[in-house]
């Protein structure tokens, strides 16, 4: 199991759906969160993408000196940039990161961001557009001269002078819930993702995916988006999440929900079908949470519980078929150390650095009466 974490590029917070508690999104910040994430373990970190963000290129790009081994899920838009230019951009990430970065495709599910960058392709034909567009950029990544020509593309001797550290190119993710989205993953990339619905519609998903990659010839791997509320006790947690969206008003609700039912986004209608506004229909199955999904587009549930129950839940994605979450967290710095202190313990997670393999020469906790080293925890029967 891999687990990463989130960059907040468009804000964070204690609360949704409100400035109390709001934090300002600055380089110092996003440092702090990236070094955390470096520190504790997490394979890597998602950078969101769009016009409510923060370039998520130019942001991972002044990550890289203050990081060691912490991979950027960084996202390349078809349509909106030429891919041999995506894909020198690519090149130069990874060489300058000695190979630490991750390819997020986005195609887009907002008709009207897309308008307002100049993009003006329904959404079946942005799926195509991304077909052209990663049939160029792989190809060009993997050190062919490209010539193509296709409905929306043209490129003459296209190339990369300069390689990738990672062959023949970085990692390529993708989350897309249309049947032509799922035809493009299987077609394309290496890491299909979904966000975080219930076990059925999950499984469904990955065998849909699963199966038109063999078509294809190839095998994908799968991930999953995810916010995360873990506390010491399953009540615990379930009150940081009646917390978490106290401020959220029915207004507030209203408004978001509008402008999400007008995007063409399958994912993003799945995602409000769950619950459908409704401030009492949060729970939509064994510790699987959809109130962040009131005001936040996108990844929209949450998994609430222990550590024993959120990790049993993993463990259930994990048999269907995921090997990688990407979990985020209120506030994002704090959640880091939660997870990492409360999680990591009860997951069989990829070898990586954790404070705990460091434990001989950096003592854990505060040194009491000058000299006496804190006692390692043991479990106690509840």
């Amino acid at each position: 199991m891999n687990v990463f974490w989130f960059l907040p590029t468009h804000g964070d917070s204690r609360y949704l759906g409100t400035t109390k508690g709001a934090r300002a999104i600055d380089f110092a910040y996003l440092r702090q969160i990236a070094q955390a994430a470096d520190l504790l373990g997490f394979g890597g970190v998602l950078l969101p993408t769009g016009r409510s963000c923060e370039d998520a290129w130019v942001v991972a790009s002044s990550l890289i000196a203050v990081t060691n081994r912490l991979k950027f899920l960084i996202a390349i838009r078809p349509g909106l940039m030429s891919p041999t230019l995506s894909a020198r951009m690519a090149s130069t990430f990874d060489r300058l990161s000695n190979g630490r970065l991750l390819i997020n495709v986005v195609t887009g599910g907002d008709p009207a961001e897309q308008a307002a960058d100049g993009v003006f392709f329904d959404h079946d034909e942005r799926y195509r557009v991304t077909d052209e567009f990663l049939s160029v950029w792989r190809r060009t990544l993997s050190g062919e001269i490209v010539d193509f020509e296709g409905d929306h593309i043209r490129i003459q001797q296209g190339k990369v002078l300069f390689p990738p550290v990672q062959q023949p190119y970085p990692p390529l993710y993708f989350g897309g819930s249309s049947r032509i989205g799922q035809e493009i993953a299987a077609k394309h990339v290496d890491v299909y993702l979904t966000w975080g619905e219930p076990l059925e519609q999950v499984k469904e998903k990955i065998d849909t995916v699963r199966a038109l990659a063999k078509a294809q010839g190839r095998e994908v791997r799968f991930g999953i988006r995810l916010h995360v509320i873990v506390r010491e006790t399953s009540e615990e947690a379930w009150q940081a999440a009646d917390r978490l969206i106290q401020y959220v008003d029915e207004t507030t609700i209203q408004q978001a929900q509008k402008v999400y039912a007008q995007m063409d986004s399958v994912g993003q209608k799945r995602m409000s079908e769950l619950h459908r506004g409704d401030k009492s229909q949060l729970t939509i199955g064994p510790n699987l949470w959809a109130g962040v999904g009131l005001v936040r587009g996108g990844a929209g549930t949450a998994l609430v519980g222990s550590p024993d129950e959120v990790a049993e839940r993993m463990k259930e994605y994990e048999a269907l078929g995921i090997d990688t979450f990407i979990l985020s967290g209120y506030p994002h710095l704090e959640e880091a150390y939660r997870v990492a202190e409360l999680l990591f313990p009860k997951l069989n997670l990829q070898a990586q650095a954790t404070p705990e393999s460091n434990a001989a020469v950096r003592p854990l906790g505060e040194i009491m009466a000058t000299g006496i080293l804190p006692p390692k925890a043991v479990s106690v029967a509840p």
